[in-house]
């Protein structure tokens, strides 16, 4: 047996610790009444559960963006990251979800309204929304989110006709335990717990028994004399409960049939017809509380494809939500406790929200849009996170493959800017934190500008990364087949071209649209390749420490308005004004900015100096390209590109050690050679064109 056997003892050990120690207690209501007056929190409703769910796992407030970050979405800490939310939209969309949570929590109205999470397809809603689930269930097995329920004991003992099958029945609806309380002695208790109760909202509970538990309350009170005391002591048992989606309690999950089968009662619940013998058609007894809406009390209503069921069917939300109750064919009404949440696409969103007969259901409905993730590198996250959790081969994903398909997801999804100032992929790079002080690009203003543009939202149409996963999928296993243990761009770009009209959710009037942003990325990639290939044939640490000390020098003394000593001569001389545009240059620093882009290289100087840090042109990253650039501009005249192109010079020495400073950059040998070769092309060919 190894180190890394598992025992049955030690996984026996690991589950039992996994379930609450009092999960199979019995308690009494006296002991219940204690325990609400020792934590108030074990009586909230399923606004204030759920709101507190989300704060319990942690947050990160992003002060820039005025939004929380919620570690149930943004760590998965239950899971080690598995499965983690990525990009400032869905944190956004997130941060909006709960507010509305935590709105209907303090009782401020959304509690009486569908959430609708309206998206796209594979923008993530339906994961958000299982991860609620998942989560929900394991904080009810924690102390800070437990909750409590009752069950009648003894039934038989006092009711003359009750079934023995049915002598212990527990709380059809999982009712917690203070609706056993008549409503003005509960409102005591209530007053009594919220005087001390330090939250940001109160203890409230309005309900009626459910039909099946007031029956036996009436018969029992009958009984004992109206002696309620007694009831409970005799015929109450407290018992703790945890949600569990699987089992259908406080989580349940509604999915739309075919259309010609809908019936309410799946919603409602229906006669238990096996208990109509027993009991009789209208006795409360013989109900079935199997709808979802009963299943969920307490807990999580979760409506997958919400607005695909017919318009009648979605008439039992009305009540569900404004009213908090529900009304099973021929029975009394239930009152229900549970955040009802919606999902839908936007075929169906804007079949319905054109409809007049609709009026009353949206009106009940918050909508949180979900759109697709704007920032690539964001969205590259998302495909990591894909082969994070596949079982990948032995394979290497090269370089900026995950980021260029990210950028032609995200170009798909974005508004075309309106000004003549920035083009398509200079806005996605903005989106993603790209914006140079020296650079005229008014973020704020471009989603603006995309918010009237958008018939709904920006990033609520364009290409899934459910597609563009599927194609990296391909790309990895075509890649196996031709024995290549790396994956490049190039290869990945080959299978978008090939599969964009094959996939059934891109329009087809989209095709030539986005033929052009699958060029666009690939100029991208081209310009990265060769800032790549530049680093690794020019990359010279002194010479770049000595270029940039000199541009230093020549930077203060233009700031000071001081003179420079010449290198050679030994000289006092103006600024070389012509050296330091050569730099700058590089960078597209325009001359009417060239004043703020020195000050601000000289103010990051004084800031190093004065924490004692010697000057390095490596550690700002700006300044270090612009080095490069120019050290090739300075060296490219001598390299001969065309021998770049051809294999029969991979031997050679000097070959061979610009594969070796590529591989340093995170390529395999092979991948280092492709795009060695690849961009020596390129830069071949633009020196023919010049």
């Amino acid at each position: 047996m190894t180190d890394t056997t598992e025992t049955l003892a030690e996984l026996s050990r690991e589950y039992q610790d996994s379930i609450p120690a009092d999960l199979r207690e019995t308690r009494t209501f006296d002991w219940y009444l204690d325990q609400l007056y020792d934590d108030p929190r074990i009586a909230r409703n399923a606004h204030q559960r759920v709101a507190d769910m989300f704060d319990y796992y942690g947050t990160d407030y992003d002060e820039d963006a005025g939004v929380v970050e919620y570690a149930l979405a943004a760590e998965d800490p239950m899971n080690d990251g598995e499965n983690t939310f990525y990009g400032r939209v869905i944190h956004e969309a997130i941060h909006e979800f709960v507010n509305k949570v935590k709105s209907g929590a303090r009782g401020l109205g959304p509690e009486k309204r569908i959430k609708l999470l309206l998206g796209p397809v594979g923008s993530g809603k339906s994961d958000f929304d299982r991860q609620i689930r998942r989560y929900y269930e394991h904080y009810t097995r924690t102390d800070e989110g437990r909750m409590y329920t009752f069950r009648w004991s003894n039934l038989c003992d006092i009711i003359n006709d009750q079934d023995p099958a049915d002598d212990t029945v527990r709380s059809p609806m999982n009712q917690d335990p203070i609706v056993l309380l008549p409503q003005e002695q509960r409102e005591q208790v209530i007053d009594d717990l919220n005087e001390e109760f330090d939250a940001p909202y109160t203890i409230r509970n309005e309900q009626a028994l459910d039909p099946a538990s007031e029956f036996y309350m009436d018969r029992l009170l009958a009984y004992y004399d109206d002696d309620l005391e007694a009831v409970l002591d005799n015929h109450v048992e407290i018992v703790r409960i945890v949600a569990d989606e699987n089992q259908r309690r406080a989580i349940e999950t509604f999915e739309p049939k075919d259309k010609k089968n809908q019936d309410e009662t799946e919603l409602t619940g229906d006669v238990n017809y096996s208990k109509i013998a027993v009991y009789g058609e209208s006795d409360p007894r013989a109900f079935d509380y199997s709808g979802a809406f009963c299943n969920a009390n307490r807990g999580i209503f979760s409506g997958e494809e919400l607005l695909k069921l017919q318009r009648e069917f979605l008439y039992d939300f009305l009540h569900a939500t404004q009213e908090q109750t529900i009304k099973p064919k021929n029975n009394p009404r239930i009152d229900i406790d549970q955040v009802i949440v919606g999902r839908t696409n936007m075929p169906e969103y804007k079949d319905k929200k054109g409809d007049e007969k609709m009026e009353a259901f949206n009106d009940r409905t918050k909508r949180i849009d979900f759109p697709y993730v704007l920032q690539y590198e964001e969205e590259a996250r998302i495909y990591e996170k894909m082969l994070r959790n596949a079982d990948l081969p032995d394979i290497q994903v090269e370089p900026h493959t995950l980021e260029m398909a990210g950028l032609f997801g995200v170009l798909t999804r974005i508004e075309e800017p309106d000004s003549g100032t920035v083009d398509i992929v200079q806005k996605a790079k903005a989106y993603n934190g790209e914006v140079d002080e020296a650079e005229d690009v008014d973020v704020k203003k471009l989603r603006e500008e995309a918010a009237e543009m958008a018939e709904i939202g920006e990033g609520m149409e364009g290409v899934s990364p459910r597609f563009i996963g599927d194609e990296i999928a391909e790309a990895i296993m075509d890649s196996m087949h031709r024995s290549r243990d790396f994956l490049s761009p190039l290869t990945t770009f080959n299978h978008f071209e090939e599969n964009l009209e094959n996939h059934g959710s891109i329009p087809e009037d989209r095709f030539d649209t986005y033929y052009r942003y699958l060029e666009l990325v690939r100029e991208e990639y081209k310009d990265r390749a060769i800032e790549d290939v530049r680093h690794a044939l020019a990359y010279d640490i002194d010479e770049i420490q000595r270029q940039g000390e000199k541009y230093m020098d020549h930077v203060m003394a233009y700031i000071d308005d001081d003179t420079v000593e010449d290198e050679i001569t030994g000289r006092e001389q103006e600024p070389d004004e012509t050296f330091l545009r050569s730099v700058e240059e590089k960078l597209n620093v325009p001359e009417d900015r060239k004043d703020d882009f020195r000050q601000e290289v000289s103010n990051w100087v004084s800031r190093r100096a004065r924490e004692g840090d010697t000057f390095n042109p490596q550690d700002n990253d700006r300044l270090r390209r612009a080095l490069e650039r120019k050290l090739w501009e300075d060296k490219k005249h001598n390299i001969n590109f065309s021998a770049l192109v051809s294999s029969n010079e991979m031997d050679d020495d000097e070959r061979n050690a610009w594969v070796d400073a590529l591989i340093e950059q995170g390529y395999t040998r092979e991948g280092a050679k492709e795009v060695l070769e690849f961009a020596g092309a390129e830069v071949a060919k633009a020196e023919m064109e010049e």
